[in-house]
């Protein structure tokens, strides 16, 4: 099996209460495919500029990440995000924002990425999205991320997305904006009904929900002392997600659900430290290990 993130390869300027972070390592796509890297292999489709560190593409590529769909745009800059996290380091404020190269993205697959049976859509335009549907081949399992700027300027389009896709993640704000509809249950409900067949609801500290034709479950997020920067833990639980049901090569129920779990198990790891700092220093393992605690921490 193979899977495949089409998604934001950035540079991210972090501050936190505590500390502060300047051209870090971020973006959809790097968190989303070094956390499914634990699982199975990946590919990462993007574009940066012609400031982007070298090492940061051997850095991914050393890790197992195939990176030959990540597009160097001549003369143009990486995307940058700087952002500033308020004390409970749930809420936090976008100071600045320069899509750069991610502005005018044109995702072109090649033959071989084309067949990709699994594909995660990360965070982006409709339209980018919609650019890797027509071209992919006959994937297995598609699943897409959207935030609040798209539900609120490219409604109709995200909605044409939501019709083609199998699985959609967004936080719980998101689902609310989208349904129209304040109750969460009702929301990822309506959600659903827009088009895939599963909905899965990131709740932050709190976990996630899922939402599916025959079942409705919340799994709570490992409980963490030492959040560091919570950057990234969303792409990282898609990215451990899709690795695991790439590796099983399934996304039954049961699947799914162990898949959910790891997700969050790994996103409890990135929000540790900075950037991919935390991630780094493990290995599957340590993921197993907490995997076996959380379990344990389930059963009753």
């Amino acid at each position: 099996m193979s899977l495949l993130v089409v998604g934001s390869v950035a540079l991210d300027s972090v501050e936190t209460p505590t500390r502060r972070r300047d051209d870090v390592l971020g973006g959809s796509a790097v968190f989303f495919s070094y956390a499914a890297r634990f699982f199975s292999p990946v590919y990462l489709l993007g574009a940066v500029g012609e400031d982007w560190p070298a090492e940061h593409t051997r850095m991914l590529r050393d890790r197992g990440i195939d990176t030959t769909g990540l597009q160097v745009i001549p003369g143009g800059k990486t995307f940058r995000w700087r952002g500033k996290y308020m004390p409970n380091m749930n809420d936090r404020e976008t100071l600045e924002v320069h899509l750069n190269v991610l502005e005018t993205f044109d995702p072109v697959l090649s033959p071989e990425l084309r067949k990709a049976k699994f594909l995660f859509l990360a965070n982006g335009t409709p339209a980018l999205q919609t650019k890797v549907l027509d071209q992919i081949d006959a994937p297995e399992l598609v699943v897409a991320d959207t935030m609040d700027l798209w539900i609120n300027i490219q409604r109709d389009e995200l909605l044409r997305v939501l019709r083609r896709i199998d699985g959609l993640v967004l936080n719980d704000c998101e689902a609310k904006l989208l349904a129209g509809d304040e109750n969460l249950v009702r929301a990822g409900q309506a959600v659903r009904k827009m088009g895939p067949k599963f909905v899965i609801l990131k709740k932050g500290e709190h976990g996630a929900m899922f939402f599916g034709e025959h079942e409705t479950y919340v799994l709570p997020a490992f409980p963490t002392p030492d959040v560091i920067d919570p950057t990234g833990a969303g792409d990282s639980f898609a990215g451990a997600m899709m690795g695991y049901l790439t590796e099983q090569g399934n996304f039954e129920p049961a699947t799914l659900k162990q898949a959910m779990a790891y997700g969050i198990v790994v996103a409890s790891f990135t929000v540790e430290d900075f950037s991919l700092d935390r991630l780094q220093k493990i290995s599957r393992p340590e993921i197993d290990r907490r995997m076996a605690e959380y379990h344990r921490m389930m059963s009753f």
